[in-house]
């Protein structure tokens, strides 16, 4: 027995070792220091659907969001009822993900580029009230482009990543009742602009685009604070090129 325990202690060592320095080996990811650190998985929001406008066939609906929108010709009216936000706090006090929203699936792998004519109803009640464009790929990634009523009553742009946790993002202030809003993405960047008359347009943000390979994007609208509301959208379209100059947004 004394002669086999230093060997049987040399190969313990040795296999722990090995483990040590082989962590997926045994299971565990490299850099990740037990399964139950591990994000859990993210939730895909929305039912099948089946709606046809401006050219467009969306398929997927949140919260309801076929029964809300209404078409009548080229304008879609998207209805919004009471508290209806999407929005992950971080400390998770403001977490609200019951907005509607309505989306088509894109080939993330391809550009594309969606643009809409964008007319919340602004009230002097409707406090964060607007009409939304969206990227979705999960409850977890996404981004959401606003054209909202802020704080102080004023028309902004409005922009929220959520990559786990959303963040809050104020552009420029635009007091009319409408405008153009455009997200468009080359597979490698995303860009979000604004425009008064859909030809001159203005960067409102850009950044990397980690989206997964199938994606959806669309429309929606958010009453956070108000009984309910509406935005209008008109001269939608969903285009398979992304803008040409990530600055100037042509």
């Amino acid at each position: 027995m004394s002669l086999k325990l230093p060997v049987t202690i040399a190969l313990i060592s040795a296999a722990l070792l090995s483990a040590c320095n082989n962590p997926q080996q045994y299971g565990t990811p490299a850099n990740v220091d037990a399964p139950h650190h591990r994000a859990p998985a993210a939730h895909v929001n929305g039912k099948p659907c089946n709606i046809k406008f401006a050219g467009i066939k969306f398929t997927k609906s949140v919260n309801g969001a076929d029964t809300l929108a209404k078409i009548n010709g080229n304008q879609l009216a998207f209805k919004v009822g009471e508290k209806k936000d999407y929005f992950s706090d971080p400390d998770g006090k403001l977490s609200n993900n019951t907005a509607p929203i309505l989306l088509t699936e894109v080939n993330n792998r391809k550009p594309f580029t969606l643009i809409s004519k964008v007319a919340p109803k602004f009230t002097h009640a409707g406090l964060y009230n607007a009409g939304v464009l969206y990227i979705y790929a999960n409850d977890d990634l996404y981004e959401k482009f606003c054209f909202e009523q802020d704080e102080r009553g004023h028309h902004r742009l409005v922009t929220v990543r959520t990559i786990g946790t959303s963040d809050d993002n104020n552009h420029d202030v635009v007091e009319r009742p409408y405008v153009y809003m455009k997200l468009s993405s080359d597979t490698k960047t995303v860009g979000s602009y604004y425009s008064l008359d859909k030809k001159e347009w203005h960067l409102v943000r850009l950044y990397k685009n980690n989206y997964p390979a199938k994606v959806w994007v669309g429309l929606s609208a958010q009453c956070p604070v108000d009984t309910g509301t509406v935005s209008y959208f008109n001269e939608v379209s969903l285009a398979k090129n992304s803008v040409g100059d990530f600055r100037l947004g042509n």
